[in-house]
């Protein structure tokens, strides 16, 4: 029987539970055209104030996964499964550049859609970008070779991934939905699910720098990704994983890009970087089947790097989708860093006790390595490296960090911000894990 879009409104509104096919109904409406902003906004905060239940976000996800095309690998008769990962983003966050090129070394295939930066979060696609030639938006069939072939690539989302979500996802940014659970939910399955996936892990950070306002928001969302996709036929995992201090050592496009090229390689890893990517990659890796315990995961994930057969699948990504052949031999020539530089110190010696992540990434957005408007342009040079971390002892001749700004003017303009984004203590905080909970699917 036809359906009238406001009627669904009403009866989302009056907290009823939609049928498959009301739901069907309004994701095609929103598709073609026939729903318009006004009621794509009233359907959003209906379901903001009356949430979904796990069976109404499953069909809503799979709606919007099926608003376009979904990838199809069969004819590329691949030896492993289809997997990724998602994380809801964080300050110093390189994990995507690393874990594509292991996953590919230990036998998956990463067909990785990332996104820009957000607010204080930096976005792989920005990092991407400071590659010079690299392409994040190549025609799909060709996007499918280089993933069959390099076993990994990332690129941006194309409108004919999940158009429908697009849409619906710039109506809630501007009618006050984006924190819905259940949105935020479907939002990111449908875009990976139009992936073709055989496995998701998801990285949810918990912390002054994460995404979500609080640990229990944090740990909600991962249950409801992990529920949802496990309801789409989907296996997955999620971690909760620190964000109350840099990720990595470095917060910018090409710093970033540079701290990935030296993971893979060997020439320096964070230990905290490297505990989050191999805990993700051991996740993935066990429920797609490429490995049956953690031990062996990890054991291959090791080899991978120690091989050199992780940093040659990342140079065989960027080769293919036009970036510089020799990016691993000589990086500071082709990502260049800001050319004025100045390391912060503390006011008085002690231990870091506390850091303002949030506004460590939004010192690196003032700088001009991130938006404050959308469809601004950045500067893949400046950004924050040498990022102290929780716990270690500073003095005055210890830097916190170190900026590099296009000027002496971005200088001033953040110094003095950044300095107090550190707080500085006599006595050692108590040391606190970065993997904070597993949530493995019902």
């Amino acid at each position: 029987m036809p359906f009238l879009p406001q009627e669904i409104i009403r009866r989302k509104r009056d907290g009823h539970a939609l049928r498959r096919e009301e739901i069907n109904f309004f994701i095609s409406g929103l598709t073609d055209g026939n729903i318009t902003d006004g009621q794509a906004a009233a359907f959003a905060m209906a379901v903001y104030f009356k949430s979904l239940s796990s069976e109404e976000c499953v069909d809503l996800t799979l709606a919007m996964r099926d608003s376009g095309i979904v990838l199809d690998w069969s004819k590329y008769r691949l030896d492993g499964p289809v997997i990724d990962k998602h994380s809801t983003g964080g300050v110093g966050d390189l994990v995507s550049l690393v874990l594509g090129p292991l996953l590919a070394a230990c036998g998956g295939y990463v067909p990785m859609i990332s996104g820009r930066g957000l607010g204080h979060t930096g976005g792989t696609l920005d990092k991407l970008e400071a590659i010079p030639g690299y392409n994040i938006s190549p025609q799909t069939t060709f996007f499918q070779k280089v993933v069959s072939t390099a076993g990994v690539a990332i690129i941006g989302q194309t409108e004919l991934l999940a158009p429908a979500d697009g849409r619906l996802y710039a109506i809630r940014d501007t009618s006050a939905t984006v924190e819905s659970i259940g949105l935020i939910t479907a939002s990111i399955l449908s875009k990976k699910l139009a992936a073709g996936l055989d496995a998701l892990v998801m990285d949810v950070k918990v912390g002054n720098g994460a995404f979500m306002a609080t640990p229990e928001q944090s740990r909600a969302l991962a249950q409801s990704i992990v529920k949802v996709a496990s309801g789409a036929e989907t296996p997955t995992s999620a971690l909760l994983t620190d964000m109350n201090q840099s990720l990595g050592s470095s917060a910018g496009n090409a710093i970033e890009v540079r701290e990935a090229i030296d993971f893979l390689t060997g020439n320096r890893r964070n230990e905290r970087l490297e505990a989050v990517t191999l805990s993700l990659c051991s996740e993935v890796l066990q429920i797609s089947g490429l490995a049956e315990t953690e031990g062996e995961a990890l054991a291959s994930l090791r080899k991978a790097l120690t091989s050199g057969q992780a940093a040659d699948r990342f140079a065989q990504m960027v080769c293919a989708l036009g970036g510089p052949a020799d990016l691993l031999e000589r990086p500071e020539n082709h990502l260049p860093l800001a050319p004025i530089t100045k390391e912060i110190y503390p006011s008085e010696e002690g231990f870091v006790t506390s850091i303002n992540t949030r506004e460590l990434g939004l010192a690196v957005v003032r700088l001009g390595g991130g938006r404050s408007e959308p469809g601004q342009i950045i500067d893949p040079r400046v950004g924050l490296g040498k990022i102290i971390g929780l716990g270690e002892k500073v003095d005055r001749k210890t830097p916190l960090a170190l900026i590099h700004a296009d000027s002496e003017d971005s200088v001033l303009r953040v110094a003095d911000d950044l300095r107090s984004v550190f707080t500085v203590s006599a006595r050692a905080p108590e040391e606190s894990p970065v993997i904070l909970e597993r949530i493995a699917s019902p």
